[in-house]
């Protein structure tokens, strides 16, 4: 079967209209028929090979939506026609400690969506059933799409700390993944301050959820929150104060990292006397991932996007990259 599709052929090119072969269905799988599909910062990672894992010619692409074409004979819990929304993860070996204990998204022999393989910037997507995830009715197939990895990167945190509605939570940066935070840690019943250094901010911060904006540019901002915070939710992938933000976690409390930041520098003494933690994760395993759509589908939580044509790819990743994006971007799927 020929895929339709753009993709780069060298670090940081443009991505060129691309044909590939899908090759045979596997048993467990099925093909997507994409009609929209978000642009993530970790797709502009990958084109230039910052993370030194891509392969070239590359298809980026993993917040997909679309409808089932083709169902492999082993699936039985999908039917050709059907919605689904497809993010990061492709595959997971089901058998290991890590998929056993429902942690599939830690899998060591997984496989993900534009890892070694081509992704969703094109007009069909293959990927392991178990990783196809049913879209509810009533959720907006055009802003759908991010959920299924900037959303459950941070839904994924809220449930792993056992957050309750009764805590005070704080989401440092806010853009593409920040933005979906405020919205649902606002829904779980928390009281939410919005860390940015762009004070611009501060009227939007409030509109998705924030109860507090803090200006992150001045140290005495943070010094006055001391001991307040059960979670501080790192969305934004710069250096940071790291000392400064952990003396805002309340005994127990923990910085949870999901910004792809390039190192950690911090004091042990705080962390250590109050017992507070620093942790990371990356997206979410399948239960937690249709726990986040019941959430939003009951809420109706969803991100704010702009929506550029397919054929545009290269205009919206300049708009992405030139940090411009409010909040996320989505391609709609224009090829005949």
């Amino acid at each position: 079967m020929k895929v339709q599709a753009f993709a780069a052929t060298r670090s940081g090119s443009k991505l060129k209209p691309f044909e590939y072969e899908l090759g045979p269905l596997k048993p467990d799988e099925v093909d997507i028929d994409i009609e929209y599909c978000g642009i993530c910062h970790s797709d502009l990672h990958m084109l230039k090979n910052e993370w030194g894992i891509t392969k070239y010619p590359f298809v980026p692409g993993h917040e997909i939506v679309g409808k089932i074409s083709a169902v492999g004979k082993m699936v039985t819990h999908l039917k050709k026609g059907q919605r689904v929304g497809v993010g990061w993860r492709s595959r997971s070996c089901q058998t290991c400690e890590q998929c056993l204990s429902g942690y599939h998204n830690r899998c060591l022999i997984g496989e993900d969506v534009i890892v070694g393989r081509h992704g969703g910037f094109g007009n069909k997507v293959r990927c392991q059933a178990l990783w196809a995830f049913p879209l509810p009715d009533n959720l907006d197939i055009k802003t759908a799409g991010p959920l299924f990895c900037g959303g459950i990167t941070v839904f994924n945190p809220i449930v792993q700390n056992g957050i309750k509605a009764t805590d005070h939570v704080a989401v440092v940066g806010i853009g593409g993944l920040g933005h979906m935070a405020l919205l649902f840690l606002n829904a779980w019943g928390c009281e939410v301050t919005a860390f940015s250094t762009n004070p611009k901010k501060e009227q939007e911060a409030r509109n998705f959820g924030a109860h507090h904006f803090i200006n992150s540019n001045n140290v005495d901002n943070l010094n006055s929150l001391a001991n307040k915070f059960k979670m501080i939710l790192v969305t934004a992938n710069v250096e940071l104060n790291w000392d400064a933000y952990i003396n805002t976690l309340a005994p127990g409390g923990k910085l949870h990292i999901v910004g792809a930041v390039p190192q950690v520098k911090a004091t042990m003494s705080p962390l250590i006397s109050h017992e507070r933690s620093i942790g990371a994760s990356p997206t979410g395993g399948p239960a937690v991932i249709l726990s986040m759509l019941e959430f939003c589908t009951r809420h109706q939580i969803g991100p704010l996007v702009e929506e550029y044509p397919l054929s545009k790819v290269n205009e919206a990743l300049e708009h992405l990259d030139a940090g411009k994006a409010r909040y996320r971007i989505v391609l709609r799927n224009d090829l005949a």
